[in-house]
């Protein structure tokens, strides 16, 4: 059975910083697809940061460029999502997702395995 557990979680003021980590049990993060999603209040979950691990290819939404980094962890089987330069439209659940298959898009439906999510909630 596959379960991911996210953590690092919490409430942030605006331009602040955050890492979560997603940590694995019966899915090895050096295989297949890993992503970040967020789903706000009233929204549907948007795909924020994606890591194929057969060659290492990150993605990122538009919106989190340059102030979020995905990376991996494989000795720990964790996946992590640095975020800085916090914006209170960052607040939403943040999922991990993952998947067997090795593809670099930011779509909910092509991921099996999902965490339970965690709060990230920025004040402005």
């Amino acid at each position: 059975e596959v379960q991911l557990v996210e953590s690092g979680g919490g409430l942030v003021q605006a331009g602040g910083s955050l890492t979560l980590s997603c940590a694995a049990s019966g899915f090895t993060f050096n295989h297949g697809s890993i992503a970040w999603f967020r789903q706000a209040p009233g929204k549907e979950r948007e795909g924020i940061s994606g890591l194929d691990s057969s060659d290492g290819r990150t993605v990122y939404t538009d919106a989190v460029k340059g102030r979020f980094t995905i990376s991996s962890d494989r000795a720990k089987n964790t996946v992590y999502l640095y975020m800085v330069s916090l914006k209170p439209e960052d607040t939403g659940v943040y999922y991990c997702a993952a998947d067997r298959r090795n593809f670099l898009v930011l779509n909910p439906d092509r991921f099996d395995y999902w965490g339970q999510g965690t709060q990230v909630t920025v004040s402005s």
